[in-house]
């Protein structure tokens, strides 16, 4: 049944109404903006909210009313992390160690969107630099998850989660260097997709960019596929950006599994086991599969140790990211970030390029392992979400154990991969599972 209230709509059905002249995207914003004004006090999802946004709305609502949209989201609401520029709005990344200076230009994701027409609501919140799972920040706080506010929303695209569970509008921009899309997607019952390496350009670099990359987060599939189709655009500022395939990625998205070989991932090596929620979630999904036809198997990819390799990569990142902020600054900064930094970055030059010449062993595995199987459907993450409060203890142990234990692998071996909700816990709270695809840059 369609929803009534324009912010629990989906944009394609947005789009829709848009079209028939049933619904205007002033009046959209204006039910979102209620929204977020009833429950952001106790979510806390934005960094920053976007004064214009009511402005843009109304041109929107004009070109509507033409016939002259401007592209295949005009009018609809999106978000945008604060690890990602936004023009005319400081990108502080959630640290107090950062300034208030506006930025100049967009980031590539977020320009894709402006030219489909969103009318962006505001800047999510991030942990800081986006080290870290649990959702919260120096600057900013905790930021809740609306299943339960007791509970984390997961992170680090922290306010992307809990602005799609919310329903602040239907569309929100994630990053994902070890799981900070497909982790809050997970907590909050969205759809987060994590694309291949390349496919949304990166511009200006952040601290994770060997490993990490922009990507939707939204109610629908169909819904993060249409925004995907936006965000998917080459840009000459990435000398990494994949060619522009300038397609609708909801094509053939109806097509199904039929005939699919599917690799079912009880363990990629090292993971704590799955509670009895998480091994029902999984076991209903694979079941699904066969349902539509899809031939399912047990199996495991023969990886070499991937804490390792993301051990260092992740360490001497943050450890990078300590040494760039001024010693006076430095005591501002979340002080399980500067342990981590202390304990992981201090590597010799051989030991990176030893952990970078593990990645690419662990994606020419990946390859292998995907000339069997179309689809890896494995876990997401180990539990449900836990308490929002819960302090970030011995945060290099958490990172295997609570944080990204089944996440982090595919940013090593830059494929692409979706966090899709499977149903609730005995708690009432989202459970999710994973579909790891071959990389598009290897085929």
């Amino acid at each position: 049944m369609t929803p009534t209230d324009p912010a629990l709509m989906s944009a394609e059905t947005l789009l829709g109404l848009y079209a028939r002249r049933a619904l205007s995207p002033v009046e959209v914003l204006q039910a979102v903006l209620q929204r977020v004004a009833l429950y952001n006090p106790w979510v806390n999802a934005f960094a920053a909210m976007n004064p214009q946004a009511l402005r843009q709305a109304g041109e929107s609502e004009a070109r509507w009313m033409a016939g002259r949209p401007i592209g295949p989201l005009d009018g609809v609401p999106a978000t945008v992390k604060d690890l990602l520029n936004l023009a005319g709005f400081p990108t502080r990344r959630g640290s107090k160690t950062t300034d208030a200076t506006p930025a100049t230009e967009d980031a590539p994701a977020v320009m894709g969107l402006k030219q489909a027409g969103a009318v962006i609501l505001g800047k999510t919140t991030t942990t800081e630099f986006g080290w870290k799972s649990p959702g919260d920040c120096p600057l900013h706080g905790i930021t809740r998850n609306p299943w339960n506010r007791e509970r984390t929303v997961g992170g680090s695209s922290s306010g992307a989660g809990a602005a799609g569970a919310a329903c602040f509008g239907p569309l929100h921009i994630g990053t994902d260097a070890g799981g900070s899309v497909r982790i809050p997607a997970a907590f909050c019952g969205l759809v987060g997709l994590k694309p291949s390496f390349g496919r949304v350009p990166q511009w200006p670099l952040g601290a994770f960019a060997s490993v990490a990359c922009a990507g939707p987060m939204t109610r629908t599939v169909r819904d993060n596929a249409l925004m995907f189709s936006a965000m998917a655009q080459h840009d000459l500022r990435d000398p990494f950006s994949l060619p522009d395939e300038a397609q609708d990625w909801r094509r053939g998205i109806e097509d199904g599994v039929a005939g699919m070989r599917v690799a079912l991932v009880r363990r990629l090596g090292f993971e704590p086991p799955l509670d009895a929620d998480g091994e029902a979630a999984l076991a209903g999904a694979a079941k699904l599969l066969e349902e539509q036809g899809a031939i399912v198997e047990e199996a495991s990819p023969d990886l070499p140790d991937t804490r390792a390799i993301f051990g260092r990569v992740w360490g001497v990142a943050l450890a990078r990211q300590v040494a760039m902020t001024p010693a006076e600054k430095r005591p501002l900064l979340d002080a399980g970030l500067t342990e981590v930094a202390e304990r992981e970055g201090g590597m010799l030059a051989t030991d990176f390029l030893g952990a970078e010449a593990l990645r690419i062993e662990a994606a020419h595995a990946m390859a292998r392992f995907h000339q069997r199987y179309d689809l890896v459907l494995t876990a997401c993450t180990p539990t449900a979400a836990f308490a929002a409060d819960q302090p970030t203890i011995r945060p290099t142990e958490a990172l295997w154990r609570d944080w990204a234990p089944w996440t982090f692998a595919f940013n090593l071996t830059r494929q692409p991969a979706i966090s899709m909700p499977i149903g609730l816990d005995e708690h009432g709270m989202p459970r999710a599972v994973r579909w790891p695809r071959r990389s598009t840059a290897m085929t």
